[in-house]
């Protein structure tokens, strides 16, 4: 739809009494015709507001298209389905944005509010909203490669759970039998560690569990072979004292799957003790630091297993000189001390020795022989005291002295009831007569009677207490009299 403005035949410039006009063509001059009346004009086109929602979208797809935008994230929120949609916003301006599946699968790292991104992709419109959007093909950190900032993540996570603990490091044995390493059975990495070790330790048994070292699904393969390393260690089957994981050197992103959770948690559960060995010395990977122990290089892993041939004949003629030289020393002290015992007094002269503790012994004998009649004679007299107790506690003499305490008992017991028996009876005197006080049928004998109502028995206190007609009875001292009240 187009809109005109009006405007006059023709457009006059100039300054003054000179002027210019310049001519109107004919077809604007239908036009304003059209517009002032001259000729009918045809009616206005009416859009739906899906047609012009659609016609907004078709213009910003087709003028704008694909574009690159800046801007920190928030209101961020990852659907079910695997959709991401947050807002790109500046100090200006905001700016609604969907990524969907497909493209949210090959992010190397995690979204989240207040990261500063640059996102690639077309502007178009959310029709049931009628609102533009960016709908993201492609998201990178500004300012940071995607995977350093996946690492950074990865890292910050596992150390929060306490993955790279040095408490949790298990040692590495010193001379391990048997070996188990996962790589790839064709690199460089596999070839260098068995050289190394043919060369170093060839009586060494070593399995290898190949795995893929880079590349989709490398990550998930490097995992398994782990784990089943392990599953075959616990079995008993294929014993193992150290597992190797190992890669040669190459790129951030030749190395990245020694980088994803799944093989950082599966290096943390292995119950084998675990070197990692991926690229060169300055790589770090987060297998590296979850592992039990670091090697800068595969062949300086080989290095680190297992000790050379040479060095071992070092250490152990080492430790037979040292046996050597403990065993003649403590010979020599053994030495010593004999030759001492020997040079001794008893050893010169032991028949002397024999008579010394012979007379030690009689002079024992006589001072056992002292003691013992001393100590006699202290039981004895003991004893003759016990005697004249014991006589005193005879079972005659307890008995007599019992039946005197019996029979003075008795007679306090027969005293104390008889006490008992008077003060009960002048109690019971006293209650009597206190009873016969109060006993109506004694006021009867003295003249008085009782009068009650005959219906109820209610004692009768007051004249007013009754009506006319009441029946009342009269009890005497001797029988009752009844009457009505008249």
């Amino acid at each position: 739809m187009k809109n005109f403005a009006q405007k006059p035949p023709a457009a006059v410039t100039g300054r003054g009494d000179c002027a210019s006009v310049t001519a109107v063509s004919e077809a604007e001059q239908n036009e304003f015709e059209g517009l002032t009346g001259a000729v009918t004009p045809s009616a206005p086109k009416v859009y739906s507001v899906t047609e012009l929602t659609r016609e907004v979208r078709e213009l910003l797809e087709t003028e704008i298209g694909e574009v690159w935008v800046e801007g920190e994230i928030s209101n961020f929120r990852a659907q079910a389905s695997g959709h991401l949609y947050f807002t790109l916003k500046d100090a200006g301006a905001q700016l609604s944005v969907v990524m969907f599946r497909g493209n949210a699968a090959s992010l190397a790292f995690k979204l989240g509010d207040g990261l500063q991104v640059i996102a690639f992709g077309e502007v178009g419109v959310y029709e049931a909203r009628g609102q533009y959007q960016l709908i993201a093909r492609r998201i990178e950190p500004k300012g940071y490669g995607a995977l350093q900032l996946a690492f950074e993540q990865l890292k910050r996570k596992l150390a929060a759970e306490g993955l790279f603990d040095a408490a949790r490091k298990k040692p590495i044995p010193p001379y391990p039998e048997h070996i188990g390493i996962v790589t790839s059975p064709t690199g460089a990495a596999i070839r260098d560690i068995l050289n190394i070790i043919e060369r170093r330790f060839p009586n060494v048994h070593i399995v290898i569990a190949p795995a893929r070292v880079q590349g989709d699904g490398a990550a998930e393969e490097i995992a398994a072979a782990v784990d089943d390393l392990n599953v075959l260690n616990a079995s008993g089957r294929l014993p193992l004292d150290v597992l190797i994981v190992a890669r040669g050197g190459g790129s951030i992103e030749d190395l990245w799957a020694f980088n994803e959770e799944v093989v950082a948690r599966a290096v943390a559960r292995s119950r084998i003790p675990t070197i990692s060995a991926v690229g060169h010395e300055i790589d770090f990977t987060i297998c590296d630091f979850v592992a039990d122990l670091r090697a800068p290089t595969p062949s300086a892993a080989a290095e680190l297993v297992v000790k050379q041939r040479l060095e071992l004949a070092e250490a152990i003629a080492a430790l037979a000189q040292r046996l050597e030289r403990e065993t003649e020393t403590a010979l020599d002290a053994l030495k010593h001390r004999l030759e001492l015992a020997a040079s001794s007094y008893v050893f010169r002269k032991p028949a002397e020795l024999v008579r010394q503790y012979q007379q030690r012994v009689d002079d024992a004998l006589a001072s056992i022989e002292g003691a013992t009649g001393q100590w006699l004679d202290t039981r004895r007299g003991r004893i003759e005291l016990l005697g004249e107790q014991l006589a005193r506690l005879s079972p005659a003499a307890r008995v007599a002295q019992y039946r005197q305490r019996l029979e003075n008992l008795a007679g306090r017991q027969a005293h104390a009831l008889k006490n008992w028996q008077q003060e009960r009876q002048h109690a019971l005197k006293e209650l009597n007569g206190r009873l016969a006080l109060l006993n109506p049928q004694n006021v009867l004998n003295r003249g008085y009677s009782i009068t009650t109502r005959a219906d109820d028995g209610k004692a009768l206190t007051d004249a007013a207490q009754v009506r006319r007609g009441d029946r009342i009875r009269t009890r005497l001292r001797t029988g009752e009299v009844e009457s009505d009240v008249a």
